[in-house]
């Protein structure tokens, strides 16, 4: 069955610093959230045993921190893919704020482990 999805009408929470999720899809199997965040912030650096994450920057431009120090900037209109049990976390050190998707298969909904 088909289900339209407005950003206006999901779900939507703060986490981090000041930085906003809406949520577009909540499954078992998938999930799919907008993201944004304001300059200068990032999250904690974690993991997860299950899902794999596909993140896709909409505006803006993201450092991602991946295992042991190796960062991979993303610009707007590329994405990167991080497989199960790999340690990372995004930050933003611009002045402006990104967007983003993620998309989660299966759903991170209590796999994420925390590795700061």
């Amino acid at each position: 069955m088909y289900k339209k999805v407005s950003k206006n009408e999901a779900a939507h929470y703060i986490w981090g610093d000041r930085c906003d999720s809406w949520v577009l899809v909540d499954k078992d199997t998938l999930s799919v959230k907008l993201e944004s965040m304001p300059p200068n912030t990032r999250e904690n650096a974690h993991n997860h045993a299950k899902a794999s994450q596909f993140f896709y920057l909409l505006k803006g431009e993201a450092l991602f921190h991946i295992n042991d120090g190796e960062s991979v900037t993303v610009l707007a209109q590329e994405g990167l893919l991080i497989p199960p049990h790999t340690i990372h976390f995004i930050e933003n050190k611009s002045n402006e704020a990104i967007d983003f998707l993620v998309i989660s298969q299966p759903t991170t909904n209590n796999d994420r482990f925390l590795t700061d």
